[in-house]
């Protein structure tokens, strides 16, 4: 009868060693809100899993791929990926209403480069007035970046028709099809335009963030998947600062990349993307602790927080495995400094 005993104890406990080593190898899933590569420095996370640094730093990563931050924070919430890259109001209205437990463990693409295009009839941002301007969604991210640029400008948002269009490329068409007057969208989606006559620069992307100094996107995961699964999500972190660290050195590693990813956009226009996002890699992590205050600051600034609990950035941020990272590779100067 003993024998028998230990016979079930040892089958359940080499079921259990199964089951613990079938979650332990559970692929690591990032939620990304792109369909495709995109022409930003964003674009880490994919040349990451492509050009094999996940797999060099012993991390098993999928991409899974949904529509703008709410559809990535619905994802998340019900527990189709580990991780999603994700704007921080969102992050900070789900950590001040007490909705989720997250935390920001690195910004692979803190300032997207941002830019207004519009109709060569609007010759400057006042001729903005009573026009037609296109946003992802009212209320979304680049809705609020471009509402304090017009500002920044002169202009009163309550001037402006915004319009609820959908992602930065469909936007980009309805611009050239003339359904909008101007819109935001990044310096990528504006190279990649195939037709831009009758259609200008109105304001650059070094006018757009000089005017909204802010970190936009950040990576989290739930405090649960930080205990339970931290040495993939550090993995994951060495593995997005090694590769922006690559492609700071040496910008054409990022080009060929992209001419594989991206076969709809010439190397010309990779190549001139490549000069512009020059200081844009976080090559440190892009956890700037100063730049995070200013930002949280300035978010609930916003009348969509307006009766949410201010969190401490502590609250919502996580440098350690950042600093892990920094320790072992050691600092890269010239830019995106950690500030602590």
């Amino acid at each position: 009868m003993w024998r028998k005993a230990i016979r079930w104890a040892a089958a359940i406990g080499i079921g259990m060693v199964a089951l613990q080593a079938s979650a332990q190898g559970e692929p690591f899933r990032i939620i990304v809100t792109d369909l495709e590569p995109p022409l930003v420095p964003n674009s880490v996370m994919d040349m990451a899993l492509t050009l094999g640094y996940f797999e060099k730093e012993g991390v098993d990563v999928e991409l899974v791929r949904v529509q703008q931050t709410p559809s990535a924070v619905a994802a998340l919430q019900a527990g189709e990926g580990e991780m999603a890259n994700i704007a921080v109001d969102a992050v900070l209205q789900l950590v001040g209403r007490d909705q989720m437990k997250l935390k920001a463990v690195i910004s692979p693409n803190k300032a997207l480069p941002f830019l207004i295009a519009a109709k060569d009839e609007i010759a400057s941002p006042a001729d903005l007035k009573g026009r037609s301007f296109g946003v992802g969604r009212l209320g979304s991210l680049d809705h609020s970046l471009s509402k304090k640029v017009l500002e920044a400008n002169g202009i009163s948002p309550a001037d402006v028709d915004f319009v609820a269009v959908g992602q930065p490329g469909v936007r980009a068409q309805a611009l050239a099809a003339g359904r909008l007057d101007a819109t935001t969208m990044s310096i990528g989606v504006w190279l990649a335009l195939p037709e831009k006559t009758g259609l200008h620069i109105l304001i650059d992307k070094e006018a757009y963030y000089e005017a909204t100094p802010v970190v936009q996107k950040v990576n989290v995961v739930t405090d649960e998947v930080l205990t339970e699964r931290r040495d993939d999500v550090a993995a994951v972190v060495r593995a997005l600062i090694a590769i922006s660290r690559d492609f700071a050195k040496d910008p054409q590693k990022w080009v060929d990349a992209m001419v594989v990813a991206r076969p709809d956009v010439s190397p010309d226009d990779l190549k001139q993307l490549a000069e512009a996002f020059a200081q844009s890699w976080s090559v440190n992590g892009g956890l700037n602790r100063d730049e995070l205050t200013f930002t949280s600051d300035w978010t609930f600034e916003s009348p969509d927080l307006e009766g949410v609990r201010k969190v401490a950035l502590d609250e919502w941020v996580d440098f350690s495995l950042v600093d892990e990272a920094l320790k072992a590779a050691g600092p890269y100067a010239g830019f995106d400094e950690p500030g602590r």
